[in-house]
């Protein structure tokens, strides 16, 4: 006779014993899930899984317990912390791209914005060049902690950290609450790094991340991604965005490279971190700087 699992309940009727080996196949192919999509939400997984809550929650607390997930408010998250390269490695990698990148970014800000920095390096760099030339009063709502801990004491600025799961090694915060915590807020100018860029669009190496990225546009009157020239040509888990549906990129690539790698943008579309002028980033005459209720 075949081992099984302790019963479970099917249409709350009578127990139904379950083979062991259908539960570690069913258990390997949800951790398989949270390793290629990073997080997974629990009604993501019952519905890839054709599962209750109830087992999908049993079987993340013995994959947790197997240390092979993290488990998370909603959902689970798989090792990618550990995986990916950490904040304090990747801060120098581009470190003269980031700061023309960052030098573009700053100059084009005016008082009385409210901006949303994405989580990443580069995002960090465009906090130091604000830091050494600020512009205020400016409202900054991030989940990219060094971010936050760097610009929190410039006076006339109100810096908010967004709720979530924080990840050590890309020191961010991510995950459904932060996904939520969003939804509070409207922003005149959102501002985002990804792993790279070629013909197809944007790359991203995280669902959980893109799909926090793409929250935040959506929130966003105006929305800039902000990529260096050594993530041409390179891609990731997965398409972030289309090139179609990317409103503009700051990047110190000239437009004739992009061009030559098959990334047709319009003129409207291009910011060059090298010089000349970038667009005016100007708030609206009647500006919330406080979080909008949620509808």
């Amino acid at each position: 006779m075949l081992p099984v699992q302790r019963a479970v309940w099917q249409d709350g009727r009578r127990p139904v014993k379950v083979p062991l080996h259908i539960v570690k196949a069913r258990r390997a192919r949800l951790a398989s899930l949270i390793d290629q999509h990073g997080y997974v939400p629990v009604s993501e997984l019952c519905r890839r899984l054709q599962v209750s809550e109830a087992t999908a929650r049993r079987d993340l607390a013995a994959l947790a317990d197997e240390k092979r997930i993290k488990r998370t408010y909603g959902g689970a998250i798989s090792e990618f912390d550990n995986r990916f390269p950490s904040f304090g490695d990747r801060v120098d990698t581009a470190r003269r791209a980031k700061t023309q990148i960052a030098s573009a970014a700053v100059a084009a800000l005016t008082p009385g914005l409210t901006l949303y920095l994405d989580s990443g390096t580069t995002l960090y760099a465009i906090a130091e060049a604000f830091r050494d030339r600020p512009v205020t009063p400016l409202t900054i709502v991030t989940p990219n902690i060094p971010v936050a801990e760097l610009l929190a004491a410039i006076p006339g600025v109100g810096v908010h950290l967004l709720a979530g799961q924080w990840l050590p090694r890309l020191s961010t915060l991510l995950g459904e609450a932060t996904v939520r915590s969003l939804q509070f807020w409207r922003f005149d100018l959102a501002l985002f790094s990804a792993e790279g860029m070629d013909a197809a669009g944007i790359w991203n190496s995280q669902s959980a991340l893109m799909e926090q990225q793409k929250a935040a546009i959506s929130r966003s009157a105006r929305s800039v991604f902000c990529i260096d020239s050594s993530k041409l040509n390179r891609k990731a888990l997965d398409i972030l965005l289309p090139w179609r549906r990317v409103e503009m990129l700051l990047t110190d690539a000239p437009l004739e490279t992009l061009r030559e790698a098959g990334i047709d943008l319009s003129t409207a579309q291009y910011w060059n971190a090298r010089g000349g002028d970038g667009p005016q980033l100007v708030a609206p005459k009647e500006h919330e700087t406080l979080p909008v209720a949620l509808l």
